[in-house]
């Protein structure tokens, strides 16, 4: 998460490092110059006696300083551009009835292919054709529902054969499309709810493992949540076997640092896998920032797209996203509520 600089000590801290986390939270002048500047400008660095900070471009111009001729304060920054550019590529591979080449991607955007596939994955976590990728698995989720055919609706998602859209149907779906397309009719789901310390607590598993762990105020609620999924799903009642499947992630939630060595169905985006696997890698008791987190998958600037990544994660405490905070260690959000997340936290401290 971006850190907010409320201090003029940390003002300067940002301006001495070229902290580009801190452009558009303030500006800073120079008295000796005349000009302002944004935090990461890459301009001499000034005395410290000789610097005032001001919330914006305007404040500092009403005080008597001028732009900077370097790194443009008045001035979209280089980040919000790049990132203006990737929202219209975007929108761009959304709207192609098949995925736009890496060449066309990169001339509408003013790029060279190389700094645009640089770019695009820094900004998104994803490479384009990633990206496109996750496009046709969710118009094909989309299109299967409403088309005459599991044919029609491979075509139309935009796949090029139905080869392709079958290599990886089962990951994408989480069953056969034909079941999909049904609303899940033929897909079998055991559940269970029940009641934990933190409120009500809904566990799903697949033939494969355990699918969700969902917790909340309302057991319908979480009940509804699974069935809005597959609303044509065979959800089955638990069994002995899965009763004490549930106990354990019950026994999870009361203790987290135990670990839970069940085993888990775990369906999301390559980049989503990647997260995951970093957060599962959180030793019990310790916490990652969101940027550490992206540090350690090797894509330093999708900080945000690593917070999206711990928001869709389904798999409460078994992932334990809970572990992630913001970079000063504040908390942050949280699918299940901050106040659960605190109470893992602090059981984890304890054990």
């Amino acid at each position: 998460m971006t850190p907010t600089f409320t201090t003029d000590d940390a003002r300067w801290a940002a301006v001495s490092q070229r902290n580009p986390a801190a452009d558009g939270d303030f500006f800073y002048s120079v008295r000796t110059t005349g000009v302002y500047c944004r935090p990461s400008c890459g301009a001499r660095l000034p005395r410290r006696e000789n610097v005032a900070f001001h919330a914006d471009a305007q404040a500092a111009e009403r005080a008597g300083f001028r732009a900077c001729q370097r790194c443009r304060p008045g001035q979209p920054s280089t980040a919000a551009q790049q990132a203006q550019r990737v929202a219209a590529a975007c929108r761009q591979i959304e709207a192609a009835e098949s995925p736009p080449s890496l060449d066309e991607l990169a001339q509408a955007a003013g790029w060279s292919p190389y700094h645009f596939h640089r770019v695009f994955k820094a900004v998104t976590g994803l490479t384009p054709r990633a990206y496109a990728a996750a496009q046709r698995h969710r118009r094909v989720r989309d299109e299967l529902p409403r088309s005459p055919s599991v044919t029609a609706a491979i075509y139309d998602a935009g796949y090029g054969s139905n080869g392709r859209f079958y290599e990886t149907a089962t990951q994408v779906l989480g069953m056969a499309p034909s079941a999909f397309r049904a609303g899940g009719s033929g897909a079998a789901l055991k559940f269970a709810v029940g009641q934990c310390s933190l409120g009500a607590i809904l566990v799903a598993a697949t033939a494969r493992g355990i699918c969700a762990i969902l917790l909340g105020d309302e057991p319908e609620a979480l009940v509804r949540e699974l069935q809005d999924r597959f609303p044509k799903a065979e959800l089955a009642g638990a069994d002995a076997g899965f009763e004490r499947w549930v106990a354990r992630v019950i026994g999870l939630v009361e203790a987290p640092s135990l670990g839970l060595e069940l085993p888990l169905d775990v369906r999301g985006t390559a980049f989503q896998q990647r997260v995951w696997q970093a957060l599962r890698d959180i030793p019990p008791g310790s916490t990652a920032s969101y940027a550490e987190i992206a540090q350690r998958i090797g894509q330093p600037a999708s900080v945000r797209a690593v917070a999206q990544a711990c928001a869709a994660n389904p798999l409460a405490v078994a992932i334990p996203c809970h572990r992630v905070v913001r970079r000063d260690g504040a908390l942050s959000g949280y699918r299940w509520g901050v106040e659960r997340k605190r109470t893992l936290l602090e059981r984890e401290a304890q054990s």
